[in-house]
């Protein structure tokens, strides 16, 4: 018997138990499936946060509190030594040519409230450049003025999903919200952004730093200052020059390490595509285990089908098939059935990312490296786990299987 007569006769074998065959594959369906779609959402993710990353402009740094360790983790120490302050921030602006713009931020998460309604979302305190620097313009109304942030106005520009939790059908702009319990006035509302990641560019208010700090916060210190460099052929210059200036403001000795850290784009790009691809392989991890139940369904069922066709083995072997022919057979139906179950979860993984990102607003990228590998998996699962009973149909003895009942 040749490899197409076995073919053929594992195929036959199957139609004769469409059902059976189709509850044998479900396993490497699901897996198959839960495979791609895990990593296309994954891989979605990651793009989208990083395609927003990359809007902010590639010749941006940013300077937060702490000293920075292998891996782009900024350790926090206790002490007021190691905190940035609005004097960095003056310093880093008069002394470092190539910085074209520097923004002082403090950010904290605290309640805002409009009438009966409450939403706890991320305040921002920081200065008019913002709106360009961050690029985070505003649809309706206006930012805050140099002026207002002087004279510690109570001003607030809301972003997108503020307005439409808090108010509704009402226009925000002109109306009163209270943030952490002291009264501001809406002058502007944020371009929407879409969420990305784990935070939501369009759930934040933005309000003058010195209100910030003083009206509302009580704080006297940054959360990160952000530079925007002149050129990106100047980004190095701009880096050393900064680390000189804050070295020197902090009075640093040479023996001593940086306690803040400078970040650029690519840093922050690489460290959310290593954290989105931990997330990612775990995320596959999780949906490959469905493969592996797959499979030991598949060898349990080719177990139950080599007993139940013992007779069949053996006048098989009788009439001249040898173990290879006979092992063959049983190994192409397990093979078989991987094969299509992998194809049929393909096609349901597609459509299920797809689905997703239709209905679900869930970013997802269809690579074609996680449905090869599924593909290739699937058939080897069918391989690995047909290998068993296909043996123990071969090492059937002639006379005990024509004998069986």
């Amino acid at each position: 018997m040749n490899v197409s007569e076995s073919f053929l006769t594992a195929l036959g074998a199957l139609f004769a138990n469409k059902l059976r065959a189709l509850l044998t594959m479900l396993g490497i369906i699901i897996g198959v499936a839960a495979v791609i779609t895990m990593i296309a959402i994954g891989e979605g993710a990651q793009k989208a946060v990083t395609e927003r990353i990359q809007a902010l402009g590639s010749n941006l740094l940013f300077i937060s509190p702490g000293a920075q360790r292998g891996g782009g983790v900024t350790v926090i120490m206790s002490g007021t030594s190691i905190r940035l302050r609005n004097a960095d921030a003056q310093a880093v602006g008069n002394q470092v040519d190539a910085a074209e713009a520097v923004v002082p931020e403090f950010s904290r998460n605290a309640q805002v409230k409009y009438k009966n309604k409450n939403w706890n979302t991320r305040v921002v305190g920081t200065v008019p450049e913002y709106e360009y620097v961050r690029n985070f313009s505003a649809a309706s109304g206006r930012y805050f003025t140099h002026s207002e942030e002087r004279s510690y106005s109570k001003v607030a520009v809301i972003g997108r999903t503020i307005a439409e939790n808090l108010f509704e059908n009402v226009d925000p702009i002109g109306q009163s919200i209270r943030i952490a319990g002291q009264s501001f006035e809406v002058i502007g509302i944020l371009e929407s952004k879409g969420q990305s990641g784990w935070q939501n560019p369009d759930d934040q208010v933005i309000i003058p730093l010195s209100t910030a700090q003083r009206r509302v916060f009580g704080v006297d210190y940054l959360s990160q200052v952000t530079v925007k460099v002149v050129s990106d052929q100047r980004m190095d210059e701009a880096f050393l020059n900064i680390e000189r200036v804050l070295r020197r403001e902090h009075k640093l000795r040479e023996d001593q390490d940086n306690d803040f850290s400078i970040r650029n784009q690519a840093d922050i790009i690489t460290t959310v595509q290593e954290t989105q691809q931990t997330f990612t392989f775990l995320l596959a991890g999780i949906a490959a285990v469905s493969l592996l139940v797959g499979g030991i369904g598949i060898m349990n069922i080719m177990i139950v089908s080599v007993t139940e066709r013992t007779r069949e083995i053996g006048i098989r072997k009788a009439i001249g098939a040898r173990k290879t022919d006979v092992m063959l057979q049983f190994l192409i139906e397990s093979v078989v059935l991987s094969i299509v179950g992998g194809l049929i979860g393909i096609g349901l993984g597609i459509s299920g990312s797809n689905m997703l990102t239709a209905y679900g607003n869930l970013p997802s990228s269809i690579s074609l490296q996680a449905i090869v590998m599924s593909f290739v998996f699937a058939a080897f699962v069918g391989i690995f786990f047909g290998l068993y009973p296909a043996w123990k149909a071969a090492q059937s003895n002639v006379i005990d299987a024509l004998r069986y009942e």
